[in-house]
């Protein structure tokens, strides 16, 4: 306080344009305990904090996680370093280097089949440790950047006080002139007898004590696919359970291919079912009884129930009542505009809690820089939601961005719209004779013009990394013309996309006859 006093006089004489500096603004006009106080503590909630510390602000985090039905929990980090993308991506490696280790056979290597297998209480210990590693330094990077750490629940008092209640239940009140809403979801359990009694969800696959065995995996989302994928690739035998489709809101031939893939590889699927109940058998399993659209009824017994039907925005428990923040009461999600702003003057939203945005952690992390940014810095960079990559970490992947070919049919028509496409096949696939009936890519293209991408899909090795440089290409208006005179580094899959020369409206064969056709 005695440094504010000295420095308040010489500030009145600072000219106003010298004012607009971040250090002075908030020495001068300060009137809350803290510039920003975000809820939540996973990537998007995180990024926005540290982004705000080093323009100057003073900034607490608070972060919370309340036990899943199972009694799972875990650290600071959020969905995504916990029970989410981290987890998935080294549970999917793993998966994949036991079949890599069978190819090693047709390569030379010296192998017993017979010897190779997954411990699963191995590959669990490998992940949460090194998640309890991301955890600390978490923790460490926070403290080094002067973000005060809250381990407390965060509900609203009023539009400038949230309350922390502690694990003691004490509370804790934190006055901030502007606050973020970062609270992410977790996972939905359906309305049916048994199912929260014995299911589980990722929330809790990534730690389970014991090998979860024979799994059914209830939901066809890009959550269900990959842990059924891993699931089957350690030898466990997993079932899909879908109630209409698979991967809704991806292109829809890509997501046939996948789970046509997927069947390929052994995994089990029960089309257009549902689950009606789940009860627990005298020998610890666990009878799932089912019924299909067209009323047909049927049941098996399992090891394990996974629920991967979707998640619910975390909103209940912030009492967003009592700062008059409106919320989407059919999903819990907040509205907000284009700055991520809700209907409450200071008060934001970042990641997945927000209403019609792709629940993705990469962008909840620029979203929340580009919000610090514009809150407590001079910026005006907008969070651009177009065009966003992503990757389906399936046994054989699917990575995408932009447009889907349905949503590029219905904006633009099927007469205004161009699809390349080709099968193609991965060099590394041909020792080991692997299948590459299911490696496919596409360009969805205007027929006008030099033809602008407007989305490009790709099923096959590494998707993610093959998506990645093209996603920036997109961004910078990439089209057919262009892609089609890009030299291709041979040989490896990305370069298939820079030979893509057969239309859809051809009607020719896009089946290669050889690597170099």
């Amino acid at each position: 306080m005695i440094f504010v006093k000295i420095l308040r006089p010489v500030i009145k004489n600072i000219s106003s344009s010298c004012r607009q500096c971040t250090f002075i603004r908030h020495f001068s006009s300060r009137t809350f305990d803290y510039d920003l106080v975000v809820i939540g503590g996973g990537s998007g909630g995180l990024a926005c904090a540290k982004e705000a510390v080093g323009l100057g602000a003073k900034v607490a985090v608070l972060d919370f996680v309340t036990p899943s039905p199972r009694g799972t929990k875990w650290g600071l980090g959020g969905t995504c370093v916990n029970v989410g993308c981290i987890p998935k991506k080294l549970m999917h490696q793993a998966s994949l280097l036991g079949e890599g280790i069978h190819d090693a056979q047709a390569y030379g290597w010296t192998v017993n089949p017979e010897e190779v297998a997954i411990k699963w209480s191995a590959v669990t210990e490998a992940v949460q440790n090194h998640i309890k590693s991301v955890n600390w330094v978490t923790r460490v990077d926070l403290r080094d950047k002067k973000v005060e750490y809250v381990n407390g629940l965060g509900y609203f008092k009023d539009p400038h006080n949230v309350v922390a209640v502690m694990k003691n239940g004490t509370e804790r009140v934190l006055n901030a002139k502007h606050i973020v809403i970062a609270v992410g979801g977790r996972p939905r359990y359906p309305d049916i007898p048994g199912a929260i009694e014995y299911g589980i969800t990722s929330d809790d696959i990534f730690s389970m004590p014991t090998p979860p065995g024979k799994t059914l995996v209830v939901g066809a989302g890009y959550i269900g696919l990959e842990c059924a994928g891993f699931l089957k690739g350690f030898g466990y035998d997993a079932t899909v359970m879908v109630r209409s489709i698979v991967l809704r809101g991806f292109d829809q031939q890509m997501a046939d291919i996948v789970s046509s893939a997927m069947i390929e590889k052994g995994i089990n699927f029960l089309f257009k079912t549902i689950p009606t109940s789940v009860e627990k058998t005298s020998d610890g399993r666990y009878l799932v009884k089912y019924r299909s659209n067209e009323g047909a009824e049927g049941s098996d017994v399992y090891d394990t129930v996974l629920f991967a039907i979707g998640r619910t925005a975390l909103t209940d428990d912030l009492r967003l009542e009592n700062a008059g923040v409106k919320v989407n009461e059919e999903n819990k999600k907040i509205p907000v505009n284009e700055r991520e702003e809700t209907n409450v003057d200071g008060i934001y939203a970042v990641g997945d809690v927000i209403d019609g945005r792709p629940e993705l952690t990469p962008v909840a992390i620029l979203a929340g820089r580009l919000l610090a940014r514009r809150v407590i810095g001079n910026g005006q960079d907008l969070m651009d939601y177009r065009d966003v990559a992503t990757t389906v970490f399936t046994p054989l992947e699917y990575g995408c961005v932009g447009m889907s070919e349905e949503a590029a049919v219905k904006e633009f028509g099927e007469e205004n719209v161009e699809v390349f496409h080709a099968y193609y096949k991965p060099t590394e696939f041909f020792v080991p004779q692997k299948s590459v009936r299911y490696c496919y890519l596409k360009s969805v293209a205007l027929r006008e013009g030099d033809q602008k991408v407007l989305g490009l899909h790709y099923v096959g090795p590494v998707a993610g990394e093959v998506i990645q440089g093209f996603a920036a290409a997109v961004k910078c208006g990439l089209t057919m013309k262009i892609l089609m005179n890009t030299v291709g580094i041979h040989p490896t899959t990305a370069e298939e996309f820079t030979r893509l020369n057969i239309t859809k409206r051809s009607g020719v064969d896009p089946t290669p006859a050889s690597c170099c056709s």
